[in-house]
């Protein structure tokens, strides 16, 4: 299970919020080998008076949130935030230094999915890459 929230300033975001999607959830199926249909983003679009962050960040600076299932190697993780970066870069124009990302891994137990709790859910897929 992977839940994505994106964080940014509403004017930015809005001019690249689908480009972004694609490029988080090409990530995540190339880093995770997570299945393509399982996408699961939620933008979260501020005005600048709700979006306070350090002065060496431009107005393209977005936080993402990962929510998932614990058992991804570092390596996964790391391969991961390195193909963000770069295709956040080449393919959208924002520059590392404007993403931050965040994941948080739970037990499978922790979550509640379709009527069931997460550990009793049948996947079609594997967390353990």
């Amino acid at each position: 299970m992977c839940q994505v929230k994106i964080y940014g300033i509403q004017a930015n975001l809005s001019e690249y919020r689908d480009e972004l999607s694609d490029v988080i959830h090409g990530c995540v199926v190339e880093a995770f080998d997570y299945p393509v249909e399982m996408r699961m983003h939620r933008f979260f679009a501020l005005g600048p008076e709700d979006f306070r962050f350090p002065t060496d960040r431009s107005n393209n600076y977005t936080i993402i949130e990962i929510s998932l299932f614990e058992g991804r190697t570092v390596a996964a993780k790391k391969k991961f935030y390195a193909l963000l970066y770069e295709r956040c870069q080449t393919q959208i124009g924002i520059e590392p230094v404007d993403i931050e990302i965040v994941l948080t891994e739970t037990p499978r137990h922790k979550w509640g999915i379709r009527g069931v709790p997460g550990d009793e859910l049948g996947l079609d897929y594997k967390v353990g890459v």
